[in-house]
Protein backbone atom coordinates (compact mmCIF):
# COMPACT_ATOMS: atom_id res chain seq x y z
CA UNK A 1 0.00 0.00 0.00
CA UNK A 2 1.48 3.25 -0.89
CA UNK A 3 1.73 5.61 2.09
CA UNK A 4 2.26 9.13 1.04
CA UNK A 5 -0.93 11.64 -0.38
CA UNK A 6 -0.32 11.68 -3.60
CA UNK A 7 1.66 9.12 -6.11
CA UNK A 8 4.77 11.39 -7.78
CA UNK A 9 3.72 12.30 -11.50
CA UNK A 10 6.82 10.98 -12.80
CA UNK A 11 5.87 7.28 -11.01
CA UNK A 12 2.43 7.35 -12.65
CA UNK A 13 4.06 8.76 -16.49
CA UNK A 14 6.92 6.07 -16.05
CA UNK A 15 4.21 3.35 -14.99
CA UNK A 16 2.43 4.25 -18.25
CA UNK A 17 5.14 5.17 -20.13
CA UNK A 18 4.47 1.85 -23.13
CA UNK A 19 1.11 3.01 -23.71
CA UNK A 20 2.00 6.76 -24.09
CA UNK A 21 4.16 5.91 -26.83
CA UNK A 22 1.58 3.64 -28.15
CA UNK A 23 -1.04 6.31 -28.33
CA UNK A 24 1.48 8.06 -29.94
CA UNK A 25 1.60 5.77 -32.59
CA UNK A 26 -2.02 5.02 -32.68
CA UNK A 27 -2.23 9.54 -32.87
CA UNK A 28 0.36 9.61 -35.91
CA UNK A 29 -0.61 7.91 -38.35
CA UNK A 30 -4.42 9.03 -39.07
CA UNK A 31 -2.76 12.87 -39.02
CA UNK A 32 -0.05 11.26 -41.71
CA UNK A 33 -2.73 9.80 -43.65
CA UNK A 34 -4.95 12.77 -43.81
CA UNK A 35 -2.70 15.48 -43.97
CA UNK A 36 0.35 13.96 -46.28
CA UNK A 37 -1.31 11.47 -48.12
CA UNK A 38 -4.28 13.58 -48.90
CA UNK A 39 -7.10 11.10 -47.30
CA UNK A 40 -9.27 13.83 -46.82
CA UNK A 41 -12.07 11.53 -46.52
CA UNK A 42 -10.68 9.93 -43.65
CA UNK A 43 -12.54 11.17 -40.31
CA UNK A 44 -15.12 10.61 -38.43
CA UNK A 45 -17.73 12.80 -37.18
CA UNK A 46 -17.42 13.86 -33.35
CA UNK A 47 -21.02 13.59 -32.18
CA UNK A 48 -21.11 10.00 -32.39
CA UNK A 49 -18.09 9.57 -31.07
CA UNK A 50 -18.69 11.79 -28.31
CA UNK A 51 -21.46 9.22 -27.43
CA UNK A 52 -19.42 6.24 -27.44
CA UNK A 53 -17.05 8.19 -24.83
CA UNK A 54 -19.34 9.27 -22.63
CA UNK A 55 -20.74 5.43 -22.86
CA UNK A 56 -17.09 4.60 -22.13
CA UNK A 57 -16.60 6.84 -19.17
CA UNK A 58 -19.65 5.10 -17.22
CA UNK A 59 -18.62 1.84 -17.84
CA UNK A 60 -14.84 2.80 -17.00
CA UNK A 61 -16.26 4.23 -13.98
CA UNK A 62 -18.51 1.26 -12.80
CA UNK A 63 -15.73 -0.96 -13.03
CA UNK A 64 -13.72 1.15 -10.95
CA UNK A 65 -16.89 1.43 -7.95
CA UNK A 66 -16.94 -2.62 -8.09
CA UNK A 67 -13.21 -2.62 -7.72
CA UNK A 68 -13.07 -0.08 -5.10
CA UNK A 69 -15.60 -1.81 -3.41
CA UNK A 70 -13.74 -5.55 -3.59
CA UNK A 71 -10.85 -3.32 -1.60
CA UNK A 72 -12.66 -1.86 0.99
CA UNK A 73 -14.46 -4.80 2.15
CA UNK A 74 -10.97 -6.64 2.07
CA UNK A 75 -9.88 -4.08 4.32
CA UNK A 76 -12.79 -4.05 6.34
CA UNK A 77 -12.47 -7.65 6.74
CA UNK A 78 -8.76 -7.49 7.93
CA UNK A 79 -9.51 -4.89 10.19
CA UNK A 80 -12.14 -7.93 11.73
CA UNK A 81 -9.23 -10.12 12.12
CA UNK A 82 -6.55 -7.38 13.73
CA UNK A 83 -9.49 -6.91 16.45
CA UNK A 84 -10.67 -10.71 16.85
CA UNK A 85 -7.28 -11.86 16.85
CA UNK A 86 -6.61 -9.06 20.01
CA UNK A 87 -10.18 -10.29 21.91
CA UNK A 88 -8.48 -14.04 20.99
CA UNK A 89 -5.56 -13.52 23.04
CA UNK A 90 -7.56 -12.08 26.04
CA UNK A 91 -9.24 -14.58 26.45
CA UNK A 92 -6.36 -16.74 26.12
CA UNK A 93 -4.94 -15.34 28.56
CA UNK A 94 -8.44 -15.04 31.01
CA UNK A 95 -10.07 -18.08 30.21
CA UNK A 96 -7.37 -20.89 30.28
CA UNK A 97 -6.41 -21.04 34.25
CA UNK A 98 -6.84 -23.23 37.36
CA UNK A 99 -9.78 -22.15 38.57
CA UNK A 100 -11.57 -25.97 37.38
CA UNK A 101 -8.90 -27.71 36.88
CA UNK A 102 -9.08 -31.43 38.70
CA UNK A 103 -5.50 -31.09 38.42
CA UNK A 104 -3.79 -27.80 39.01
CA UNK A 105 -0.60 -26.39 36.77
CA UNK A 106 2.00 -24.63 37.63
CA UNK A 107 1.87 -21.12 36.24
CA UNK A 108 4.82 -22.11 33.94
CA UNK A 109 2.96 -24.37 32.28
CA UNK A 110 -0.15 -22.15 31.77
CA UNK A 111 2.00 -19.72 30.40
CA UNK A 112 3.14 -22.22 27.85
CA UNK A 113 -0.41 -23.24 27.03
CA UNK A 114 -1.08 -19.21 26.27
CA UNK A 115 2.07 -19.33 24.23
CA UNK A 116 0.96 -22.58 22.31
CA UNK A 117 -2.80 -21.54 21.51
CA UNK A 118 -1.02 -17.75 20.76
CA UNK A 119 1.38 -19.07 18.21
CA UNK A 120 -0.72 -21.13 16.91
CA UNK A 121 -2.84 -18.59 15.61
CA UNK A 122 -0.02 -16.40 14.50
CA UNK A 123 0.52 -19.63 12.02
CA UNK A 124 -3.36 -19.14 10.85
CA UNK A 125 -2.40 -15.79 9.89
CA UNK A 126 0.97 -16.75 8.00
CA UNK A 127 -0.92 -19.36 5.96
CA UNK A 128 -4.01 -17.57 5.05
CA UNK A 129 -1.92 -14.34 3.76
CA UNK A 130 0.42 -16.73 2.13
CA UNK A 131 -3.06 -18.26 0.61
CA UNK A 132 -4.00 -14.88 -0.42
CA UNK A 133 -0.68 -14.06 -2.04
CA UNK A 134 -1.25 -16.88 -4.67
CA UNK A 135 -1.20 -16.19 -8.11
CA UNK A 136 -4.53 -16.54 -10.16
CA UNK A 137 -4.98 -16.51 -13.66
CA UNK A 138 -7.03 -13.05 -14.15
CA UNK A 139 -4.71 -11.21 -11.52
CA UNK A 140 -2.43 -8.66 -13.01
CA UNK A 141 0.58 -9.96 -11.14
CA UNK A 142 4.13 -8.53 -11.41
CA UNK A 143 5.10 -11.74 -13.57
CA UNK A 144 2.83 -11.09 -16.31
CA UNK A 145 2.87 -7.24 -16.27
CA UNK A 146 6.32 -5.44 -17.39
CA UNK A 147 5.58 -2.25 -15.72
CA UNK A 148 4.30 -3.75 -12.73
CA UNK A 149 7.44 -5.76 -12.53
CA UNK A 150 9.27 -2.66 -12.32
CA UNK A 151 7.89 -0.87 -10.26
CA UNK A 152 7.94 -3.65 -7.40
CA UNK A 153 11.93 -4.38 -8.31
CA UNK A 154 12.44 -0.40 -7.61
CA UNK A 155 10.33 0.18 -4.84
CA UNK A 156 9.05 -2.99 -2.17
CA UNK A 157 9.09 -6.29 -2.12
CA UNK A 158 6.84 -9.07 -1.01
CA UNK A 159 8.37 -11.13 1.68
CA UNK A 160 6.17 -14.18 0.21
CA UNK A 161 8.46 -13.75 -2.83
CA UNK A 162 11.39 -14.78 -1.34
CA UNK A 163 10.35 -17.00 1.92
CA UNK A 164 8.42 -19.90 1.77
CA UNK A 165 5.43 -20.75 3.55
CA UNK A 166 7.30 -23.91 5.27
CA UNK A 167 9.47 -21.68 6.69
CA UNK A 168 7.73 -19.02 7.70
CA UNK A 169 5.02 -21.07 9.85
CA UNK A 170 7.72 -24.11 11.18
CA UNK A 171 8.98 -21.84 14.04
CA UNK A 172 5.17 -21.75 15.41
CA UNK A 173 3.78 -25.19 15.43
CA UNK A 174 5.07 -28.22 16.59
CA UNK A 175 6.54 -30.60 14.20
CA UNK A 176 3.59 -33.46 14.36
CA UNK A 177 1.55 -30.37 14.31
CA UNK A 178 2.89 -29.47 10.54
CA UNK A 179 4.05 -32.42 8.62
CA UNK A 180 -0.46 -32.55 9.33
CA UNK A 181 -1.40 -29.53 8.55
CA UNK A 182 1.05 -29.54 5.50
CA UNK A 183 -0.43 -33.06 4.01
CA UNK A 184 -3.90 -31.34 3.48
CA UNK A 185 -4.78 -28.37 1.19
CA UNK A 186 -6.07 -25.64 2.97
CA UNK A 187 -3.86 -25.08 5.88
CA UNK A 188 -5.50 -22.31 7.14
CA UNK A 189 -8.07 -24.38 8.03
CA UNK A 190 -6.44 -27.20 9.51
CA UNK A 191 -4.54 -25.05 12.13
CA UNK A 192 -8.21 -23.67 12.84
CA UNK A 193 -9.17 -26.86 13.34
CA UNK A 194 -6.60 -28.43 15.42
CA UNK A 195 -6.81 -25.22 17.55
CA UNK A 196 -10.43 -26.14 18.14
CA UNK A 197 -9.11 -29.64 19.28
CA UNK A 198 -6.78 -28.20 21.53
CA UNK A 199 -9.57 -26.41 23.18
CA UNK A 200 -11.42 -29.63 23.58
CA UNK A 201 -8.27 -31.51 25.32
CA UNK A 202 -8.22 -28.46 27.77
CA UNK A 203 -11.48 -28.36 28.32
CA UNK A 204 -11.54 -31.91 29.34
CA UNK A 205 -8.52 -31.30 31.50
CA UNK A 206 -10.82 -29.00 33.29
CA UNK A 207 -8.43 -25.84 32.22
CA UNK A 208 -11.75 -24.03 30.58
CA UNK A 209 -15.07 -24.38 31.61
CA UNK A 210 -18.40 -25.06 29.70
CA UNK A 211 -18.95 -21.42 28.81
CA UNK A 212 -15.50 -19.83 28.13
CA UNK A 213 -15.16 -23.24 25.64
CA UNK A 214 -18.24 -22.12 24.19
CA UNK A 215 -16.95 -18.20 23.95
CA UNK A 216 -13.73 -19.35 22.48
CA UNK A 217 -15.02 -21.64 20.21
CA UNK A 218 -17.31 -18.51 18.86
CA UNK A 219 -13.70 -16.99 18.17
CA UNK A 220 -12.87 -19.92 15.86
CA UNK A 221 -16.06 -19.71 13.76
CA UNK A 222 -15.55 -15.84 13.73
CA UNK A 223 -12.01 -16.85 12.09
CA UNK A 224 -13.15 -19.06 9.76
CA UNK A 225 -16.25 -16.15 8.93
CA UNK A 226 -13.36 -13.41 8.32
CA UNK A 227 -11.47 -16.37 6.29
CA UNK A 228 -14.20 -17.46 3.92
CA UNK A 229 -15.00 -13.90 3.07
CA UNK A 230 -11.40 -13.45 1.94
CA UNK A 231 -11.06 -16.08 0.40
CA UNK A 232 -14.62 -14.86 -1.49
CA UNK A 233 -12.73 -12.34 -2.48
CA UNK A 234 -9.72 -13.75 -3.45
CA UNK A 235 -11.12 -16.78 -5.42
CA UNK A 236 -14.50 -15.06 -7.42
CA UNK A 237 -12.45 -12.53 -9.68
CA UNK A 238 -14.66 -9.31 -10.97
CA UNK A 239 -16.78 -10.96 -13.70
CA UNK A 240 -14.83 -11.37 -16.75
CA UNK A 241 -17.62 -10.55 -18.99
CA UNK A 242 -17.88 -6.84 -17.41
CA UNK A 243 -13.60 -6.66 -17.80
CA UNK A 244 -13.57 -7.73 -21.23
CA UNK A 245 -15.98 -5.78 -22.74
CA UNK A 246 -14.74 -2.64 -20.48
CA UNK A 247 -11.61 -3.32 -21.86
CA UNK A 248 -12.63 -3.61 -25.58
CA UNK A 249 -14.59 -0.66 -25.25
CA UNK A 250 -11.50 1.13 -24.28
CA UNK A 251 -9.79 0.24 -27.12
CA UNK A 252 -12.40 0.96 -29.76
CA UNK A 253 -12.87 4.69 -28.31
CA UNK A 254 -8.92 5.10 -27.95
CA UNK A 255 -8.34 3.84 -31.77
CA UNK A 256 -11.03 6.24 -33.61
CA UNK A 257 -10.09 9.24 -31.67
CA UNK A 258 -7.62 10.55 -33.76
CA UNK A 259 -10.27 10.88 -36.27
CA UNK A 260 -12.51 12.63 -34.51
CA UNK A 261 -10.52 15.09 -33.38
CA UNK A 262 -8.67 15.98 -36.60
CA UNK A 263 -11.54 17.55 -38.76
CA UNK A 264 -11.96 20.33 -35.57
CA UNK A 265 -8.15 20.81 -35.75
CA UNK A 266 -8.67 20.93 -39.65
CA UNK A 267 -11.60 23.62 -39.45
CA UNK A 268 -9.46 25.48 -36.48
CA UNK A 269 -6.55 25.93 -39.19
CA UNK A 270 -8.81 26.97 -41.76
CA UNK A 271 -10.19 29.11 -39.81
CA UNK A 272 -6.96 30.92 -38.98
CA UNK A 273 -6.00 30.90 -42.87
CA UNK A 274 -9.08 32.65 -43.40
CA UNK A 275 -7.94 35.87 -40.74
CA UNK A 276 -4.43 35.53 -42.41
CA UNK A 277 -5.68 36.24 -45.94
CA UNK A 278 -8.17 39.11 -44.17
CA UNK A 279 -4.31 40.81 -43.36
CA UNK A 280 -2.89 43.57 -44.88
CA UNK A 281 0.68 41.67 -44.60
CA UNK A 282 1.44 38.76 -47.02
CA UNK A 283 5.30 38.67 -47.14
CA UNK A 284 6.80 38.18 -43.93
CA UNK A 285 8.45 35.49 -43.14
CA UNK A 286 6.07 35.36 -40.35
CA UNK A 287 2.59 35.47 -42.20
CA UNK A 288 4.30 32.64 -44.04
CA UNK A 289 5.25 30.44 -40.85
CA UNK A 290 1.75 31.38 -39.12
CA UNK A 291 -0.14 30.39 -42.73
CA UNK A 292 2.29 26.84 -42.91
CA UNK A 293 0.93 25.82 -38.99
CA UNK A 294 -2.27 26.50 -40.22
CA UNK A 295 -2.43 24.63 -43.57
CA UNK A 296 -1.06 21.93 -40.83
CA UNK A 297 -2.70 22.70 -37.84
CA UNK A 298 -4.47 18.98 -38.02
CA UNK A 299 -0.77 17.81 -36.29
CA UNK A 300 -1.71 19.54 -33.22
CA UNK A 301 -3.92 16.75 -32.44
CA UNK A 302 -1.55 13.94 -31.99
CA UNK A 303 -0.74 15.51 -28.15
CA UNK A 304 -4.92 16.02 -27.34
CA UNK A 305 -5.39 12.55 -29.00
CA UNK A 306 -2.50 11.36 -27.23
CA UNK A 307 -3.94 12.64 -23.51
CA UNK A 308 -7.04 11.57 -23.73
CA UNK A 309 -6.88 8.11 -24.60
CA UNK A 310 -4.09 8.09 -21.61
CA UNK A 311 -6.73 9.12 -19.29
CA UNK A 312 -9.43 6.78 -20.24
CA UNK A 313 -6.90 3.78 -20.87
CA UNK A 314 -4.91 4.88 -17.33
CA UNK A 315 -8.40 5.36 -15.67
CA UNK A 316 -9.49 1.73 -16.61
CA UNK A 317 -5.82 0.45 -16.01
CA UNK A 318 -6.55 1.73 -12.33
CA UNK A 319 -9.83 -0.45 -11.83
CA UNK A 320 -8.06 -3.59 -12.76
CA UNK A 321 -5.46 -3.24 -10.58
CA UNK A 322 -7.65 -2.30 -7.96
CA UNK A 323 -9.55 -5.46 -8.16
CA UNK A 324 -7.58 -7.81 -6.46
CA UNK A 325 -6.54 -6.25 -3.14
CA UNK A 326 -5.12 -9.68 -2.22
CA UNK A 327 -2.01 -9.92 -4.73
CA UNK A 328 0.22 -7.61 -3.52
CA UNK A 329 0.36 -4.40 -5.55
CA UNK A 330 1.24 -0.63 -4.21
CA UNK A 331 -2.77 -0.51 -4.02
CA UNK A 332 -3.44 -3.59 -2.62
CA UNK A 333 -4.65 -4.19 1.51
CA UNK A 334 -0.79 -4.60 3.12
CA UNK A 335 -1.68 -7.96 4.39
CA UNK A 336 1.94 -9.19 5.08
CA UNK A 337 2.24 -5.98 7.72
CA UNK A 338 -1.00 -6.28 9.06
CA UNK A 339 -0.15 -9.81 9.75
CA UNK A 340 3.19 -8.49 11.39
CA UNK A 341 1.44 -5.75 13.79
CA UNK A 342 -0.99 -8.39 14.72
CA UNK A 343 1.76 -11.22 15.79
CA UNK A 344 3.73 -8.43 17.50
CA UNK A 345 0.53 -6.75 19.16
CA UNK A 346 -0.50 -10.11 21.05
CA UNK A 347 2.50 -11.73 21.66
CA UNK A 348 3.03 -8.80 23.71
CA UNK A 349 -0.50 -9.39 25.60
CA UNK A 350 0.86 -12.83 27.23
CA UNK A 351 4.36 -11.18 27.77
CA UNK A 352 5.99 -13.64 25.21
CA UNK A 353 9.95 -13.14 24.08
CA UNK A 354 11.81 -13.21 20.88
CA UNK A 355 8.94 -10.63 19.08
CA UNK A 356 9.62 -9.74 16.07
CA UNK A 357 10.46 -6.22 14.79
CA UNK A 358 7.76 -4.71 12.55
CA UNK A 359 8.49 -4.93 8.88
CA UNK A 360 10.65 -1.94 7.14
CA UNK A 361 8.64 0.15 4.64
CA UNK A 362 10.41 0.63 1.16
CA UNK A 363 10.03 3.60 -0.81
CA UNK A 364 6.84 4.39 1.16
CA UNK A 365 5.44 1.09 0.41
CA UNK A 366 4.04 -0.82 3.12
CA UNK A 367 3.21 -4.89 2.25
Amino acid sequence: MYTRRIFPIKGVIKWTRRHIFLFLILSTIPVILFDLLGLKWLHLPWLPLGVLGTAVAFIVSFKNNASYDRLWEARKIWGGIVNASRSWTIMVKDFINNDHAATRISDDELHNIHKELVHRHVAWLTALRYQLRVDKPWEMHVKSKKSNREFRENHYLVCEDTIMIEDAIHGYISEEEFKEVFAKGNRASQLLGVQSRRLKELKQQGLIEDFRHMELSNMLVEFYTLQGKSERIKNFPYPRQFATLNYMFVWIFIILLPFGIMEGFEDIGAHIIADLENHESHTTTLHRIQEFIAHHFVWFSIPFSTLLAWVFHTMEAIGENTENPFEGGPNDVPITNMSRGIEIDIRQLIDDTDIPEPYEWKNDIVM
